[in-house]
């Protein structure tokens, strides 16, 4: 059973890094373009790769001191979970390569879907949508590899691999937080100053912070995000495993251990199997071709779900909950697209409060962004109790402890909302890919005619962006559970009492750390931006010359101010969620711990939400009057439309994010030195 299970994830987990190597190597086959088409995409790519060397040297430094501490805490120790720090390393390691992959083809794939739009609107949403693809198929692919290796090499106890998680969540963490800064520190320079102040376009070659800005697109949408799904997937994995582990105690059947592995080969056929349905037809919105893809991948999971639950865990009920996952993430795409596409009432009100100044349009935007978190909060606790209560319905008929099979349906619900996971990346590439081909394009002077196809490609790229984001939220809500009740697997506690002073003490700090949290990354933006709107502003004045096209921008400058700012701010932000778990750990106790996990995850998803949605409401709400509606670009109400999406940037690429990899890195934390925590309050 063991082998014949892990044999299906090592094929499965090998076809999809052979299928992104396969797509990447078409990407290449397209034509980058003219000559300044060429130029642009080269300096693009040359930035993103010398700012991921000097954040990854940042990492390493940080992660090599952690993966020592580790060793003497566990490895050196002697006790039952050595080689923890190896996997830590491991985890680390495959984090970083998973997000330089993907944002490495991405830097490929801009100026070919830029140059393919000369063909008309299919052929630049088949390269777009296979440079995300690239990155998806990557990262499931590399994460069940990793997962299902360690577990065959450290004897099948997925406890001893919880270091795994650990190291990913870590890289994760820096790399969306550090990319989430440099990427809006370039966008509000290039908003405030060239589009406010000196009346151009963002993606004017004139403005200074245009390749700061297109180099962002890739190190914080597509790197960041890549380590940060590669991440999720990892822990999310881990914790069904730990769960399932107690199943297999109780029914002797150890699929309910292997079950995580197996159904994300299941999202690996499917999203293979989803690829060749999106097309686009004539004129036809991307967007209908790219949902093509997520219909037909959606379907062949449920498929494979019922085949893979029928033969292995032998229960219709548990096939139920998982679909509960599936339609819950669903659900939530959308939600989250009713909250943030220009067709609908709220983008639109933020848009109508823009007539009246900026004041207006952030008090709406604010008010959108809290009201967006209500409907998702609402479809996640309805999905934990439907998936739980198929669950309990199993344990009965399999005669074991209810509550046991009720956590086990909302894990089998998790792997049903991931299951998805490959295509939905997919989406998520999709978005900084249109980005930065709609940039080449304008400041390369390409025609109307060419502007028009790459602006439409933009404006579904902003869709996928919010969608996935509200994609991922919904993951980590609905894992929360999950990953708790890990937890409590781990150190063998049977109830959190919220009565006891320091349980409360426990979550309240959890319910601070999202906050203090999200305050260190705002605030690290605005420093950053502060100078590059300075440094734009100098540029413009003293070189005069840029205006009219006779001189040329300093664009290094900005992005250094960017890179430096990035690699500075992201530390201590970044240690916090690390130091706070074991500080309280080893001070509270392993009860308060719990809590702490349970006050972080609520505050942080619902956080999360707000600052996603409400920030790509803002940017969206500025696109619509840039479309012509409301006086257009350069109206009052346009300038007041930048000022909000200037500070929804920072909430919806920065911080919301980065909120998503804080809840899985406190989890995987607590995972890893949970049983220390025991030990120690037992000295």
């Amino acid at each position: 059973m063991l082998i014949n299970g892990l044999a299906i994830s090592f094929i499965s987990a090998f076809i999809a890094l052979g299928y992104a190597f396969y797509l990447a190597i078409g990407i290449n086959k397209h034509k980058i373009g003219n000559k300044k088409m060429k130029d642009i995409y080269e300096a693009i790519r040359e930035g993103s790769k010398a700012y991921l060397k000097r954040q990854y040297k940042t990492i390493i430094y940080i992660s090599v001191v952690l993966a020592v501490l580790l060793y003497f805490a566990f490895d050196f120790s002697g006790n039952k979970f050595p080689y923890t720090s190896l996997a830590f390393t491991l985890g680390a390691i495959c984090s970083l390569v998973a997000g330089y992959v993907g944002m490495d083809v991405a830097t490929k794939a801009n100026a070919r879907t830029a140059y393919a739009g000369l063909k008309g609107i299919n052929e630049p949403v088949q390269i777009a949508f296979r440079g995300g693809l690239v990155m998806g198929l990557f990262n499931v692919g590399m994460s069940l590899l990793g997962v299902s290796a360690l577990f065959y090499f450290y004897d099948s106890n997925p406890h001893m691999i919880i270091g795994f998680g650990f190291g990913a969540s870590l890289s994760a963490l820096f790399a969306q937080l550090g990319g989430g800064i440099f990427t809006k520190a370039a966008d509000v320079g290039a908003d405030l100053v060239g589009k406010v102040e000196a009346g151009i376009p963002e993606d004017d070659p004139r403005n200074p912070a245009v390749i700061a800005d297109n180099v962002g697109d890739n190190v914080g949408d597509i790197a960041g995000r890549g380590a940060d799904l590669f991440e999720s997937l990892t822990g999310e994995n881990i914790g069904a495993m730990i769960v399932g582990l107690s199943l297999y105690a109780l029914t002797k059947n150890f699929f309910f251990v292997l079950f995580p592995l197996l159904a994300r080969s299941v999202g690996i056929f499917g999203t293979i199997f989803g690829v060749p349905f999106v097309k686009v037809k004539g004129g036809e919105d991307p967007m209908r071709g790219l949902t093509r893809g997520v219909i037909a991948t959606t379907l062949f999971c449920i498929v494979g779900f019922y085949f893979l639950i029928r033969f292995t865990l032998h229960n219709v009920n548990l096939f139920y909950a998982g679909m509960v996952g599936l339609v819950a993430s669903i659900v939530m795409i959308l939600i989250t697209e009713y909250y943030t596409s220009k067709k609908y009432k709220p983008v639109r009100d933020i848009a109508e409060a823009s007539k009246t100044g900026h004041a207006t349009n952030i008090i709406t935007g604010f008010a959108t962004g809290l009201e967006s978190t209500a409907l998702p909060v609402i479809v996640i606790s309805i999905a934990i109790l439907i998936s739980y209560y198929f669950g309990t319905i199993f344990a009965a008929q399999a005669n074991i402890d209810s509550f046991i099979g009720g956590i086990y349906g909302t894990a089998v619900a998790t792997m049903g909302m991931l299951s998805i996971a490959g295509m939905v990346l997919g989406l998520d590439g999709f978005g900084p890919i249109v980005d930065n081909a709609g940039g080449i394009v304008e400041m390369s002077g390409g025609s109307s005619k060419l502007r028009k196809i790459t602006d439409s490609l933009d404006s579904a790229g902003n869709t996928t962006k919010a969608l996935t984001k509200g994609y991922a939220m919904a993951s980590a809500g609905l894992a929360a559970l999950l990953l708790f009740q890990a937890y409590l697997e781990v150190t063998k506690i049977t109830v959190v009492d919220i009565v006891v002073p320091k349980i409360i003490v426990g979550l309240f700090i959890g319910c601070l750390l999202p906050f203090i949290f999200a305050s260190f990354a705002i605030r690290a933006v605005g420093k950053a931006a502060f100078k590059m709107v300075e440094e734009v502003r100098r540029q413009f004045k003293e070189i005069p010359g840029i205006m009219t096209g006779k001189a040329k921008p300093d664009y290094s400058k900005c992005i250094e101010i960017s890179t430096v700012a990035a690699q500075k701010e992201m530390i201590l932000p970044g240690l916090i969620p690390i130091a706070v778990p074991i500080l309280i750990g080893f001070t509270l106790g392993a009860e308060a711990v719990g809590a702490l996990l349970i006050g972080a995850t609520l505050t942080g998803f619902i956080l999360a939400m707000m600052m996603n949605t409400g920030g790509a409401a803002w940017d969206n709400a500025k696109k619509y009057i840039e479309d012509g509606f409301l006086g257009g670009k350069g109206s009052e109400a346009h300038k007041a439309a930048v000022t909000g999406d200037t500070v929804g940037d920072p909430f919806k690429d920065t911080a919301g994010p980065s909120l998503h990899v804080l809840v899985k890195l406190l989890n995987t934390i607590c995972l890893t030195f949970g049983m220390l925590f025991v030990l120690h309050a037992l000295l």
